[in-house]
């Protein structure tokens, strides 16, 4: 019996809806009232002991499965004479057949990236011990996520390989068009057959027609009409590579999911050295893709169906939607040519996000600004804070010892670009017995990012190129090291320590912490600050003379500057009355306004004021639904980035807003289009990339860097542990 939406089942999971419904039962979603969040509720009816055993093997199959690209299975549970259930992670978003009946067929370099997901999901789930096969990989069965991460779904029909036994988590089924022969009958079935699977899959959606059925090929009654004969746009080398996976004979195919994966990758010369994970264009967030998945693809159609048409009969996959007669407009360079001219002559002001992206490389890096500039809001009245009402001068501190330095091991990672050669840093490879400085050469797309991790235990700092090269632990102090900021010309890096762990902005974690100073090998560490109290958030000023920072040296969170030639230290802020507290400096590319963070009536703000702590203005008011943290300045200076989100016990998915300085007083942020989570951002040098703490479906975070607009998203470091903090290195 169909659950009812509302039915609180196993008293914890709480139906919303129906997901989809077939033979053996429904699947729906439901909210898991003890953690509050979405999950996917599986049901199988029959409850004969064959069944169960089979339905039990699929929930130890999946749970005991960790991919970013697989669902995780969280429960498994059986309701006396009613039916067993599975639980797992909700994957919100669009299936690719949805994607296709909304869109039409795919682009190539779209379908490049899915097949290289899926890729590496199956060679997962293929490597493992014992092996595990899918043997239902269809569009139906390929979900996209709002972030436009890519996941393989629905292990009704997985297959255990032990020895030469195979043990099924469900009856032995097929989809016409998507199954090779040997998935009909009782041929033996290998990783070869979920390679054809997703071949097939990949042909569907670039075409929009499901291929010749692979046992009607076998038998001789039809042949596999070549892709490009019904989409001339694919390239040779990507339907080759297709055509290839999809051979009738296994041994025809590539063997293995990665020999694939690399077929497909090297099909465009853009794809090539692509790292993963790989994400696609997300699902629109309005809800434009169909609710529902067409009754035709949850079921297996039968054999018999398959036969009953006539062998030349296409078999649509979706209904192209009417296209409208396309007007005529002008070239894209024409266009750009336009608006470049119009600004020029000061004639018209057009919005920034209408710069097509391909043109992004061509625009002068002090336009870039403007590709992330609000166009429009409504006017936000200008609030004046009260200044201090004397600058407060403190004494140099005296320098204490510096932290404990030992050699710091090599690792290794991962991500892509090429630039200008940057000063050499010093790589120190440890060994038990010997410590051997080797040189490593520096490079990578628009130089280099340094970041904190956990990795060893305890957060230090490294450092790494683009290309992921290079990887290189500046810092092994045994309190720990965290927050990185470099000197503007490159050379060097202030630094906190203690940190015990990656903190909060709104927590206390660097309670006892001083800033630091070190070159940018790792060497001459030493003290900047000793006064009793919290020294964090360094930012280095652009003329490369002062440091802002935030210290709880007087009993509250508030912005000082430390001159560092004389040691000097002045306090910029005061929290007192309605202002709990200041934080999360920021310099503009000038050096004369600070944007920064500040708690108000328990909420959090971005605000700005100049060098002198002087003429204090709110830059955005969210109100208490929203708190508004870590802003930074772009390169020309025209625009402030900050991190917007809900504030606590809600779950955290940070996101980007922007405003053009300029426009504070008349109109309000935007909240940019952009991958989320994101969090701390930073620009590249050249400002045409973001660095930022990013987190993966298992809420691992890393460092994430792509253009400011969202493309070529790449994640830079992928260790188990946190890494976070990332600061990109200038360029000298």
């Amino acid at each position: 019996m169909t659950l009812e939406r509302g039915t609180l089942l196993h008293k914890r999971y709480r139906i919303v809806e129906i997901l989809g419904q077939g033979g053996m039962g429904s699947v729906y979603r439901a909210v898991d009232e003890n953690l509050g969040v979405d999950v996917a509720v599986k049901e199988n009816l029959f409850t004969t002991d064959e069944y169960a055993r089979q339905f039990r093997l699929e929930a130890v199959i999946l749970a005991n499965l960790r991919h970013p690209n697989l669902p995780r299975v969280t429960d498994h549970f059986v309701i006396g004479d009613q039916g067993q259930y599975l639980v797992m992670d909700y994957i919100e978003g669009e299936d690719l057949r949805q994607r296709m009946e909304r869109l039409g067929n795919i682009q190539e370099d779209e379908a490049i990236l899915l097949g290289a997901s899926i890729c590496d999901a199956l060679t997962y789930l293929h490597t493992r011990k014992p092996p595990i096969l899918h043997r239902d990989i269809k569009p139906g069965n390929v979900k996209i996520t709002p972030e436009g991460h890519i996941f393989l779904v629905d292990f009704g029909l997985a297959k255990v390989l032990h020895g030469n036994q195979a043990t099924t988590t469900g009856a032995r089924a097929m989809t016409p068009g998507y199954s090779p022969p040997e998935q009909y009958g009782t041929a033996r079935t290998d990783p070869r057959t979920d390679i054809y699977s997703l071949a097939a899959t990949l042909y569907a959606a670039l075409t929009g027609i499901i291929p010749e059925d692979g046992l009607a090929r076998a038998m001789d009654n039809t042949q596999l009409t070549p892709l490009r004969k019904r989409n001339s746009k694919v390239s040779r080398r990507l339907s080759a590579a297709i055509e290839k996976a999809m051979g009738i004979d296994p041994a025809d195919r590539f063997q293995t999911a990665e020999e694939f994966k690399r077929a497909l990758l090297g099909s465009k010369s853009k794809t090539q050295r692509l790292p993963g994970e790989y994400v696609i264009q997300p699902p629109p967030s309005d809800g434009g893709a169909p609710e529902s998945r067409k009754p035709a693809d949850e079921v297996s159609k039968p054999l018999a169906s398959l036969r009953e048409a006539e062998p030349s009969e296409e078999l649509p996959v979706f209904k192209p939607p009417k296209r409208r007669r396309k007007k005529r407009i002008l070239p894209t360079f024409l266009l750009l040519l336009f608006l470049l001219a119009a600004l020029l002559v000061g004639g018209v002001r057009f919005a920034p996000h209408l710069i097509p992206p391909v043109v992004m490389n061509v625009i002068p890096p002090q336009m870039v600004s403007m590709l992330v500039t609000p166009t429009s809001a409504s006017r936000i009245p200008t609030e004046v804070a009260p200044s201090p009402t004397s600058m407060e001068v403190i004494p140099a501190d005296t320098e204490s010892p510096t932290p404990t330095e030992t050699p710091a091991p090599t690792t290794t990672a991962t991500s892509i670009p090429p630039t200008p050669t940057l000063p050499p840093v010093v790589e120190v490879t440890a060994t038990p017995d010997v410590v051997s400085i080797v040189p490593t050469k520096v490079g990578g797309g628009t130089g280099q990012i340094a970041f904190a991790s956990a990795r060893t235990g305890i957060p230090q700092i490294y450092i790494i190129n683009l290309d992921t090269t290079g990887l290189t632990m500046l810092t092994n102090i045994e309190e720990g090291a965290c927050q990185p900021s470099w000197s503007p010309d490159g050379s060097q890096i202030v630094f906190i320590s203690p940190c015990p762990a990656r903190g909060e902005f709104y927590e206390n974690t660097y309670r006892n912490s001083s800033l630091y100073i070190m070159n940018a090998d790792g060497s001459g560490q030493k003290t900047l600050t000793t006064t009793p109290g919290s020294d964090f958030d360094p930012a280095w000023s652009p003329d490369g003379k002062r440091i802002a920072f935030t210290s709880l040296r007087d009993g509250k969170k508030d912005i000082y500057l430390l001159d560092i030639e004389t040691g000097v230290t002045v306090r910029l802020t005061t929290a007192s009355g309605d202002v709990q507290e200041n934080s999360q400096p920021s310099w503009s590319p000038n050096g004369k306004q600070i944007a920064y963070t500040v708690r108000r009536f328990n909420a959090y703000q971005v605000w700005a004021m100049d060098d002198t702590g002087q003429g204090n203005v709110q830059l955005a008011r969210s109100g208490q639904d929203f708190w508004d943290y870590f802003p930074v300045w772009s390169r020309d200076g025209q625009t402030i980035l900050f991190n917007q989100r809900n504030p606590p016990p809600t779950v955290v998915r940070p996101w980007l807003m922007s405003l053009r300085y300029e426009d504070r007083d008349t109109k309000s942020p935007i909240r940019l289009d952009l991958p989320r989570p994101i969090e701390d951002a930073e620009f590249s040098p050249d400002g045409l990339w973001l660095a930022y703490e990013g987190r993966d479906n298992e809420g691992n975070r890393d460092v994430y860097f792509m253009t400011v607009t969202g493309g070529n998203l790449t994640r830079l470091t992928s260790d188990p542990a946190a890494d976070f903090d990332p600061a990109w290195r200038p360029i000298p």
